[in-house]
C-alpha cells in the first residue's frame, strides 16, 4: 500500500463496511490531507492520506465527524496508522563523515520526543509510541525513514 488511512481505522474490512464515501472527514481534515478515492475501479471511494504529499498531522478531527463510525474517535496514540521505520543507512545523523546533525523527524513529530526520541541527545530512533501518521517520512531531507500502514490494516486483524 502506498497510503495510509486516517486515524481511527481498526480493521480494513471495517472501514469499507461502513463508509459511505460521505467526504466529511475529508472536508474537516486540518491539513487537508484525507482524500477519497476507490479502493479499486469498481469499489466505492474510502478515505486514505497519501502521506508522501501530505501527512496527517493528528488533528483527531475526521473520527468525531464520521457518521458512520468507520472513522472511530480514538486519542492521537491510538491513530494505529502505521509505523515509521529508520533506515540507519541513509540517517545523517548515523554517517560519520557528515558533520552535519539532522533532528528534522524529531523537531517536526506531533508525539515530539515520545514517538521519536534523540538517543545520546543526538541519534533519532522511532519508538513503540509512533502512530504512523507520516510526518516523518515527509520531512525527512534525505528519505530515511518510511511508514509501513498498520498490520491490522493489511490483514484486517486486531492489533499493529
Amino acid at each position: 500500500m502506498n497510503f495510509l488511512r486516517p486515524p481511527g481505522v481498526f480493521a480494513e474490512k471495517d472501514l469499507r463496511a461502513r463508509c459511505i464515501a460521505c467526504g466529511k472527514c475529508a472536508q474537516v481534515c486540518n491539513n487537508a490531507c484525507i482524500r477519497l478515492m476507490p479502493d479499486s475501479p469498481f469499489g466505492p471511494e474510502t478515505p486514505k492520506v497519501f502521506h508522501r504529499t501530505k501527512p496527517c498531522i493528528l488533528c483527531m478531527k475526521c473520527g468525531e465527524i464520521c457518521p458512520t463510525n468507520a472513522l472511530r474517535k480514538v486519542s492521537v496514540k491510538q491513530a494505529g496508522m502505521g509505523f515509521a521505520e529508520l533506515d540507519r543507512g541513509r540517517c545523517v545523523n548515523y554517517r560519520r563523515e557528515n558533520p552535519v546533525m539532522c533532528w528534522t523527524c524529531y523537531e517536526r513529530c506531533p508525539l515530539k520526543a515520545e514517538a521519536i526520541v534523540l538517543k545520546g541527545g543526538r541519534i533519532p530512533a522511532v519508538t513503540e509510541i509512533c502512530v504512523g501518521c507520516g510526518v516523518c517520512e515527509y520531512v525527512c531531507p534525505v528519505d530515511a525513514i518510511h511508514v509501513t500502514p498498520s498490520r491490522r490494516m493489511k490483514n484486517g486483524g486486531s492489533g499493529k
